[in-house]
């Protein structure tokens, strides 16, 4: 069995690129602390109540797909819910597609950092929107200063997300390095499609560049279902200084719409 572990670029560029002109601001609302977890399974779900819930979660999963052809995206109706992406929303998700694979993004742009705030930074530049024009604040990274004009266009949401949202993760690694896990905002992406499980996949830039993860708010600390399942959780913090691995799930923050920003 293998497990594909993208930890974000943060662990190399603290996805913090800061604009020379500061300006004094109320500071942006913190999400709530993610308190810390009691240590799980991050391979399999092993409880037997989990597991056979995994299981007929993995039956559905394989009928939808049956059906589908795999993933569906926001234009189709599934659980009750009908969307379509904006025209907006649909050029986003058509830029972040097209960086799929992209070891570097200093190859295909200039002028935006080469961590995960630069890659949604350019997503967004395709439907005109600038992620970063209402500045920073001193010692604010750049997920923070996004996460903050998403606070204040009312943007930031926790319902079922459409292709071309942010997400928004906390604490993907140790950014003042003092071993705790205190660190606020770290990671963001954009979503690109969600299948009928629930199961989010997003486009990020992690360690080896610009790749597809997942998450899946049902089981937010189950990484794949079953034995031989699809992954549902990647791994997005790896273990480290005595402390296990953490999850997609675990560690998301929210979404963001783009029309609203």
């Amino acid at each position: 069995m293998r497990c594909l572990l993208l930890v974000p670029v943060c662990l190399l560029v603290a996805c913090a690129g800061t604009s020379p002109a500061l300006r004094p601001a109320a500071p942006v609302q913190s999400p709530p602390a993610v308190s810390e977890a009691p240590r799980v399974e991050t391979v399999e779900p092993r409880a037997a109540s989990l597991e056979g819930v995994a299981q007929a979660m993995s039956a559905t999963v394989e009928a939808a797909r049956a059906i589908s052809g795999g993933a569906v995206s926001l234009r189709a109706s599934y659980l009750g819910f009908v969307g379509t992406p904006s025209g907006a929303a649909a050029l986003i998700v058509e830029r972040a597609v097209q960086l799929v694979g992209v070891k570097h993004l200093g190859r295909v742009a200039r002028g935006v950092p080469d961590d995960c705030s630069g890659l949604v930074r350019l997503a967004y530049q395709k439907a005109g929107i600038d992620l970063v024009n209402h500045g920073f604040l001193n010692g604010e990274n750049a997920v923070t200063a996004i996460y903050r004009r998403a606070q204040d266009r009312g943007a930031v949401h926790n319902h079922r997300p459409r292709p071309g949202d942010l997400v928004f993760f906390r604490e993907t690694y140790d950014r003042n390095r003092d071993g705790k896990r205190n660190d606020g905002m770290t990671h963001i992406a954009v979503v690109e499609s969600v299948e009928r499980d629930g199961t989010v996949t997003f486009i990020h830039r992690g360690s080896k560049g610009i790749a597809r993860s997942h998450l899946n708010l049902y089981f937010p600390r189950t990484h794949r279902i079953g034995q031989d399942g699809p992954v549902i959780n990647d791994i997005l913090r790896a273990a480290s200084r005595g402390q296990r691995a953490w999850l997609t799930g675990e560690l998301f923050v929210g979404f963001a719409s783009p029309g609203l920003l």
